[in-house]
């Protein structure tokens, strides 16, 4: 039996054709996307659309990340003030991208679980942890952090979300973070994905990494209207993506209170954020 599984396209077109491409060369027997698909990118309904024809044609099977949370929380909700669609922005572009077809992922589901035919040797596949699709694993994660977060009597515990590839043992479960397709955060530019085959009477886990047009993917950014409409902090989303590297978490501390309190504007925040970065 052989499983791909890819996680966090995030709207990057040039990487998820590529990515499809090669899962298809592979032929595997199943294909999840586990979760962010979209937001944070220049092409997100091109990337729902091409999903959505993969499920309906070859039953690939999608799991809901909390960019798709996200979206359909924007979708459903106006900001409660200026600050907040200023800080939101960059999702309710890809909500206005998206139209009607954002409500085509409520139904996704959060986990799925599955064995190979004859052993019982189950994997378990969220965009997190059971503690939800924000609660990601990457090796910085200590031990004692992960106590709860995964189920029993698995053989090998799949997430995503920290856009870092990675392989791990916590009490005896395997863990294998698939990383990103669309923006890895561990310096390797990239795509990433995952392979994985039962040989004999175990999974065997393979991480992928593929290059792709980076210069498409820019071009998008700017002919989208991704850099010039998704609002100052498509800025920083950018940025991380050209650098491979992990950014946001540090503007939020350093400046996303100071936004919503007025002391200062989010275009100035991203300004001197991105001086130093």
């Amino acid at each position: 039996m052989k499983v791909a599984v890819f996680s966090d396209v995030q709207g990057n077109i040039a990487a998820l054709e590529v990515v499809i491409a090669d899962i298809e060369q592979w032929r595997p027997d199943l294909v999840i996307m586990n979760g962010d698909l979209v937001n944070r990118g220049p092409k997100n309904l091109e990337c729902l659309k091409l999903f959505n024809e993969k499920a309906a044609t070859s039953g690939w099977l999608p799991i809901k990340g909390n960019h798709e949370e996200y979206v359909l929380y924007c979708a459903k909700n106006s900001p409660q003030n200026p600050q907040e669609a200023a800080l939101r922005r960059f999702a309710d572009w890809t909500t206005e991208q998206l139209g009607d077809s954002v409500y085509t992922m409520q139904c996704w589901p959060d986990h799925l679980t599955l064995s190979d035919p004859s052993h019982n040797k189950w994997l378990h596949i969220t965009h997190g942890t059971l503690a939800g699709n924000r609660d990601g694993i990457s090796p910085s994660v200590p031990d004692e952090k992960l106590h709860g977060k995964l189920p029993d009597d698995i053989d090998l515990f799949i997430t995503a979300h920290t856009h870092k590839a990675l392989q791990r043992v916590f009490e005896g479960k395997r863990i294998l973070n698939v990383g990103s397709v669309g923006s890895p955060f561990d310096g390797d530019p990239r795509a990433s994905y995952a392979r994985l085959t039962f040989n004999r009477s175990d999974w065997q886990a393979e991480i992928i990494r593929l290059a792709y047009d980076r210069q498409r993917m820019t071009q998008d950014c700017i002919e989208s209207g991704f850099l010039d409409h998704a609002g100052p902090l498509a800025r920083v989303i950018y940025r991380e993506w050209e650098q491979a590297t992990l950014l946001m978490p540090f503007w939020n501390r350093r400046y996303r209170q100071a936004v919503l309190d007025g002391d200062i504007s989010l275009a100035e925040a991203v300004e001197q954020f991105l001086a130093t970065h």
